[in-house]
């Protein structure tokens, strides 16, 4: 174990130990969620210690996924908070608990949405600079190994890569190859960076993967909404052209817990993690096998000029130990 995890398991002991004896009498139980993938639980980590410890609430974090926290804030109206939201993912039931008024936005959680694309490595595009639009790499299918790493069956990104795939005429000039899983699409990006060898595909952020390994994300073409919409329909009898847009994802709270905290809710209307930041954070947590608590110290220790704008004045009086 490296000296700074030590003191980063150090410092998640102390939040630990501040967390349970600390008590401020200037806000109540709060819940938000803990999500089931890593970038999530993280945010839901910074989150939990900046409304414990600059605020004062008392934070209990509940275990959930997107349609399981929008099913429960339909049902239950709980919990309070629901971090790192993908827009795209949840349904119609989020807008009418919008138009009802049960809930509100709070924040863009992420900077500047949810990245999706087709990526190639750093050292292949200094190599070959035109690899950096799909013209050219059409053009030089040898230079990217001849093969298009697609996402799994049943993943939303195959549907749209699949009809992105069929308006270029991709096969024409490249193999595509559907991973069975996440995992052989990450892994098969590390062990091209491993050898400098050639790859060329579809992934997306925040990811440890992407804070790992430097890509550069092809040009497929303009943005456009709507044919980006009509591309996440498995059945269009004629795909066009779009690049991905960024995915609004948000973080989310009841209506309930603004008018009941509102000093908690200005927090969470501020908290928004740089992409790229979040994506280093996850390599860091994958290099050192870390939980999301100790992921979110390493945020908190080394990004205090990022959380300290996030809290009001008197946050700052309370957390000014760990602020640079």
């Amino acid at each position: 174990m490296t000296k700074f995890m030590k003191s980063v398991k150090g410092m998640a002991a102390i939040v630990v130990m501040s967390t349970a004896t600390t008590a401020y009498a200037d806000c109540g139980e709060v819940s938000i969620t803990e999500m089931n993938w890593a970038s999530s639980q993280i945010i839901t980590e910074v989150s939990k210690f900046l409304l414990e410890q600059g605020y004062g609430c008392t934070v209990e974090k509940v275990p959930s996924a997107t349609t399981t926290s929008i099913a429960s804030l339909a049902e239950n109206g709980e919990p309070d908070i629901v971090t790192e939201l993908w827009l795209n993912s949840s349904g119609d039931v989020f807008a009418k608990l919008e138009a009802d008024g049960k809930i509100e936005r709070m924040a863009d959680v992420l900077d500047p949405g949810g990245v999706e694309g087709w990526w190639i490595p750093n050292y292949l595009i200094e190599a070959h600079p035109e690899l950096a639009t799909i013209e050219g790499v059409m053009a030089n299918p040898e230079l990217v190994g001849g093969r298009f790493n697609n996402c799994p069956d049943g993943w939303g990104c195959r549907i749209v890569n699949d009809n992105i795939i069929t308006a270029l005429g991709l096969r024409d000039s490249l193999e595509v190859f559907d991973h069975g899983s996440g995992e052989t699409l990450g892994t098969s990006i590390a062990s091209a960076y491993e050898n400098k060898e050639p790859w060329f595909g579809y992934y997306w952020a925040p990811t440890a993967v992407l804070g790992k390994y430097p890509m550069t994300k092809v040009k497929i073409g303009e943005i456009d909404a709507d044919i980006h919409l009509e591309n996440s329909n498995q059945d269009i009898s004629n795909p066009r052209v779009s690049d991905f847009p960024p995915a609004p994802v948000l973080t989310i709270a009841t209506t309930s817990l603004t008018e009941r905290e509102a000093d908690a809710a200005s927090l969470m209307r501020n908290v928004s993690f740089d992409i790229n930041i979040l994506n280093s954070v996850l390599a860091w947590q994958d290099e050192n096998s870390a939980s999301a608590e100790e992921a979110a110290v390493y945020f908190l220790t080394n990004h205090s000029d990022v959380w300290s704008t996030w809290i009001n004045d008197d946050a700052k009086g309370k957390l000014s130990a760990f602020i640079k």
